[in-house]
């Protein structure tokens, strides 16, 4: 059974930080690119970034020097170190695992920022 589950969401504060982790079961994990998603509402879902299996990672514009995927293969986990967050960042956030034609995606976890 492969699963994915997000945890660390909550309330934070703008300007805060916050970490999210993704934990893997039922797949080979370093076989797998990881990626972080996020979707407001009434927003279309948006690519936060991947990581690669040797750690290297990619971002969009909108999150790059505030955010840092990193993953470790021996505990199954990829996070997302999220800082300077901003009320847009409010979403909920959901991480995918992709090899090939294979494609899973978690369950999420809510984030929000709010004073």
């Amino acid at each position: 059974q492969v699963q994915l589950v997000e945890s660390g969401g909550g309330l934070v504060q703008p300007g805060g930080s916050l970490r999210l982790s993704c934990a893997a079961s039922g797949i080979t994990f370093s076989m797998y690119a990881m990626s972080w998603y996020r979707q407001a509402p009434g927003k279309q879902r948006e690519w936060v970034g991947t990581c690669i299996s040797g750690g290297i990672a990619n971002y969009p514009a909108s999150v790059k020097g505030r955010f840092t995927i990193s993953r470790d293969n021996a505990k199954n986990t990829v996070y997302l170190q999220m800082s300077s967050l901003k009320p847009e960042d409010t979403a909920a956030y959901y991480c995918k695992a992709v090899t090939g034609d294979l494609e899973y995606w978690g369950q999420g976890t809510q984030v929000t920022v709010s004073s």
